[in-house]
């Protein structure tokens, strides 16, 4: 694995892993990089469903198996963990075809950065992107398949495309008669629900369906939803089922054991995503090109008498051309918040506020597809505040809680 083994910031922890690689130490602060780590499971610690190998096993014997996966997708063990595709073909299942989503089988690939199909170096099995040239697995790609498994790490925003892919593969196993088993992992971001809905008419491949920003389920949960509520195209329905996790419940803290994709390294940035992950949509740099992505926002025509706070981006892991490269950029640290319960905009309107003569900081069609509504950006630019931006989405929240509740396997 290529993360570095660094103590991280969250209260609980749950399994110990030894790091293969080095990310580089920060060059531009003297803050400790905080990176994601274990501790060895106790007996009444979360146990994830790829660990609970007797519950699925007998589904995948004698089958031919297709299964989506990235560097997430490990068994844990008490020496460290084995990637779920070496577990399997150890256990003498027959594995024929691996699908990659965004960031690739390694999870490496910056975001947006198209991924190719190759072979895996260790297994030689064929790896089929689904974050190239089609997110949709094809018929083709399909054939011979008895049951394809789904297991990847989510942090429960909107905008993260693994739950889009999860939706696609769904909807592709449905019109191919293909069963679908997800293994199911907890969502950091699980213990609230906020944020604007998507709107039908700003749909894409950043929000499929109707949810709000933040909400509130692990993938499972998710799936459960879209197949029940038809929210696959014309309204099939996939033959699912759903491995849970044991002693998790959607208040428990957790800190993923594994950076989920290049640019959300630990705890913080991952609880800080959902509201610095809008940045993605304006010219506003939200700490790609440093070693605290999505915990720190900036630009070099942010009005440098309101900020103390300086850093420069600059290409790396992740991130091979970030926004306002080799830039002075003037703005503010997070990187001292561990834990987030609501999604806020005050870092938003901030930037707005101070971007001067850059006023025009959205980039209309990508802020929302982010946002899913065109209204925040209006909202923003119309100086409404926070609380009345927010109390905007009360409805639509309130509708998606109605629906989410049918769907909840965790108490």
């Amino acid at each position: 694995m290529f993360l570095p083994s660094i103590k991280s910031t969250f209260l609980l922890w749950f399994f110990v892993f030894t790091a293969c690689g080095n990310q580089g130490k920060n060059t531009d602060s003297n803050k400790k990089d905080k990176d994601l780590t274990t501790e060895n499971a106790k007996k009444d610690s979360i146990i994830i469903a790829a660990n609970r190998i007797p519950e699925y096993l007998p589904l995948l014997k004698n089958k031919k198996v297709g299964i989506v996966a990235n560097q997430t997708s490990v068994i844990f063990k008490n020496t460290g963990y084995t990637h779920l595709v070496d577990s399997l073909l150890n256990h003498s299942i027959s594995i024929k075809t691996v699908f990659s989503p965004e960031h690739g089988f390694r999870g490496k690939a910056d975001a947006g950065e198209k991924v190719t199909n190759g072979v895996d170096t260790k297994t030689g099995l064929p790896i089929l992107s689904l974050y190239g040239k089609n997110k949709k697995p094809t018929k083709k790609q399909l054939t011979g398949l008895d049951i394809v498994v789904f297991d990847i790490q989510d942090v429960g925003v909107r905008f993260y495309t693994y739950i889009a892919t999860l939706q696609l593969v769904m909807e592709a196993c449905a019109e191919n008669n293909i069963p679908v088993l997800v293994l199911d992992r907890p969502n950091p971001n699980a213990h609230y629900i906020d944020g604007p809905t998507m709107e039908t008419e700003h749909t894409s491949f950043l929000g499929m369906t109707e949810v709000p920003l933040v909400y509130g389920m692990t993938i499972g949960e998710y799936a459960q939803m879209i197949n029940q509520e038809s929210w696959l195209t014309n309204g099939v329905k996939a033959d699912l089922k759903v491995v849970p996790l044991k002693n998790w419940t959607h208040k428990t803290p957790y800190n993923l054991p594994i950076r989920p994709s290049p640019n959300l390294p630990n705890a913080t940035a991952i609880a800080l995503y959902p509201s610095l992950g809008l940045f993605e949509g304006t010219i506003i740099n939200a700490g790609r090109g440093t070693e605290f992505q999505f915990q720190r926002y900036g630009a070099s025509f942010l009005d440098t008498t309101q900020y103390s706070f300086k850093y420069w981006p600059r290409p790396n892991f992740g991130s091979k051309n970030p926004k306002e490269n080799g830039t002075k950029c003037y703005g503010k640290d997070l990187s001292d918040i561990t834990t987030m319960n609501e999604v806020t905009l005050k870092w938003l309107i901030d930037a707005y506020n101070n971007a001067g003569s850059e006023k025009n900081i959205f980039l209309k069609n990508s802020f929302t597809k982010h946002a899913g509504t065109e209204k925040l950006q209006q909202q923003i630019e119309a100086k409404k505040t926070e609380e009345e931006i927010k109390e905007t989405w009360q409805p639509a929240i309130k509708k998606f809680k109605t629906i989410r509740k049918k769907y909840l396997i965790y108490s």
